[in-house]
């Protein structure tokens, strides 16, 4: 060792000596870099509180919190992030994963305090001096730790699907499912948005873990259609996915059906195993569509005797009648019905109420009744001629096709309406050979079609006239085919902020001759069969039951749910109407629940 090593260190005495020197204002001068990891910022309006952040911070420096004043609204928790700066070792990997890019970091650096809970605060909501800080970190475009595009699924060609009713959409293979599976965030938002509130990141999770026989327990638990649903669900889900802030939103839909997939129907009664306990109790239920059955499911597995009226020779409502098998095959839709059925439910085919039974009965025999007999009743177009016998509804389509009949619609058919049944129709059309053009009364944008619906009908060649609104109906020089007078609409803005409403142009109208007009814009339902003192027992709103608590009505005994007694007239709603029904019915048949 060197002498200077021995006496170094007393060198460092003489600084005791020196005047101190202390700067007042270290940081006056000296602001951080432009995209210095400062304290954070988060965009309240941006952020949808989907607490990828809180997941991904290995220090559990950030809490998901409810800020005063913002409410909980779909695609949105209402909660925000709160850091623990105690914790925080700016990492920024909160920034990273932000779904909306809303969360982001100043370039301010000091923060002088002398209250230590001051140091644990809500990103944009508290008023802190760096809020709006232009300068700071910022997640780069081109930088995603989530991955954005979705994991495609394989597909007949438009070309190919025209030549048959077979499926056109082929499924995961279970890598493909894995892969998607793994772009999940879990953040729940999904739960919140889907009409029967499906776990959706449990049953995403057993696909990544490869475990489909709990995600088919974790399906049975609010959802036994969900095969059908896999094919053919609205998935409102994916439309609030924050997945999709950065990309495509996650394949929601196609992951449950990953998981029915994957499991044979025989095996279904050993993995969930249902086991019924009879009580003795009898309901009926009215129509065998998704919101029947699935009370029937939900009620037998309680004990209950159950029967299902049903006017048609097979089950599943309008998945049987409405939507045509390359979108929805009769096997899958036979896998959900064929489970519920094995219960012990029974289904009375081509038994209508009001006819070989009567309402009444119903109410006498039976402890409770669900109604859901869907909308089966095709809506008028209001306009001179309709009545024409060339003119077909698109529901009689539909259900000629399903029955394997011939519908005739003819070489050259007019479509008129943008709903998913106007859709279905044009591609059934073109199925059966035929040139279609689909008229529709607004924009494209403006259509109730699933996207994918329109998207499909476009690439299997259908023509869409758009801002079209149909004038009247004639006779055409050939007696097999069919005249319409439509007029070409102009937007109109809705003076009470309402979407624009299409106004005729009556200066711009066109007359063509189709072999068949298909009219399918909407469809209501009928409910003749109830007598009138029953009726006034009962509450209806724009022909449609009005239901209470658990879908009761006033009429204790009488449940009702399904598109008869709801405004979204889809699948999954219809299900989750059984659903609570269900839970309802056995709520009054314990003494629970007092209409």
């Amino acid at each position: 060792m060197s002498l200077k090593d021995l006496i170094s260190p007393f060198y460092v005495w003489q600084r005791a000596f020196e005047k101190p020197y202390t700067q007042k204002h270290p940081i006056q001068e000296r602001p951080g870099a432009p995209r210095y990891r400062g304290f954070h910022v988060n965009v309240l309006e941006e952020c949808v509180g989907c607490g990828t952040c809180e997941t991904i911070c290995q220090n559990h420096a950030i809490d998901m919190v409810q800020v005063e004043g913002l409410e909980p609204k779909p695609g949105d928790s209402g909660l925000r992030p709160k850091f623990d700066y105690g914790r925080c070792c700016w990492c920024a990997l909160c920034v990273d994963i932000c779904t909306t890019r809303s969360l982001r970091m100043s370039n301010h650096y000091a923060w002088i305090t002398e209250d230590p809970t001051d140091f644990n605060f809500i990103a944009g909501a508290d008023n802190m001096s760096w809020n709006g800080e232009e300068y700071g970190y910022r997640r780069d475009d081109d930088y995603h730790l989530l991955r954005g595009e979705r994991v495609k699924m394989e597909m007949l060609a438009p070309e190919e699907g025209l030549k048959s009713f077979e499926e056109v959409m082929k499924g995961y293979t279970e890598e493909q499912a894995k892969d998607e599976a793994d772009r999940c965030v879990e953040c729940g938002l999904c739960v919140a948005t889907c009409p029967a509130h499906m776990s959706i990141p449990d049953y995403i999770k057993t696909v990544r873990e490869g475990d489909y026989e709990k995600g088919l327990r974790i399906l049975y638990e609010t959802n036994p259609f969900s095969s059908t649903c896999g094919r053919i669900c609205t998935h409102r889900c994916e439309e609030v996915c924050p997945v999709g802030h950065q990309g495509e939103p996650l394949a929601i839909r196609w992951l449950k059906r990953a998981i029915v997939d994957r499991v044979p129907r025989e095996r279904y009664r050993e993995i969930l195993g249902d086991e019924v306990v009879e009580n003795g109790k009898q309901v009926a239920i009215v129509g065998a569509g998704p919101g029947g059955l699935s009370a029937a499911y939900y009620l037998r597995r309680q004990g209950y005797g159950v029967t299902v009226f049903e006017a048609q020779a097979r089950a599943g409502g309008m998945l049987r009648y409405g939507v045509p098998s390359y979108r929805l095959p009769d096997n899958q839709l036979d896998k959900d019905i064929e489970y519920i059925r094995s219960l012990g439910v029974e289904v009375r085919f081509n038994t209508c109420i009001g006819r070989e039974v009567q309402f009444a009965e119903l109410i006498d025999d039976y402890d409770a009744v669900f109604m859901a007999i869907g909308l089966n009743v095709p809506s008028s177009l209001r306009v001179k001629g309709e009545d024409h016998p060339r003119v077909l509804s698109g529901l009689q389509v539909l259900d000629d096709v399903a029955s394997d009949k011939n519908p005739g619609v003819g070489k050259n058919v007019a479509v008129i309406g943008g709903g998913n049944v106007a859709m279905d129709a044009a591609r059934v059309s073109r199925r059966m050979g035929a040139n279609v053009t689909v008229l529709y009364r607004r924009r494209i944008a403006d259509m109730p079609a699933d996207p994918e619906e329109i998207h499909e009908s476009q690439a299997e060649g259908c023509t869409f006239v758009t801002q079209a609104i149909p004038v009247e109906i004639k006779d055409a020089d050939n007696p097999d085919q069919v005249t319409i007078v439509w007029g070409e609409a102009e937007m109109v803005a809705d003076e009470k902020g309402g979407r624009p409403r299409p106004v005729l142009q009556e200066d711009r109208m066109h007359e063509e001759t189709y072999d068949c007009i298909i009219s399918a814009i909407g469809q209501g339902g009928s409910l003749d069969f109830i007598p009138g003192d029953y009726r006034d027992q009962i509450e209806f709103k724009w022909g449609k039951f009005v239901p209470g608590d658990y879908q009761q009505t006033a009429l204790q005994k009488l449940f009702v749910g399904g598109d008869i007694a709801n405004n979204t007239a889809d699948a999954i709603s219809a299900i989750e109407d059984g659903h609570h029904a269900a839970r309802g019915i056995h709520k009054f048949l314990t003494g629970e629940l007092v209409a």
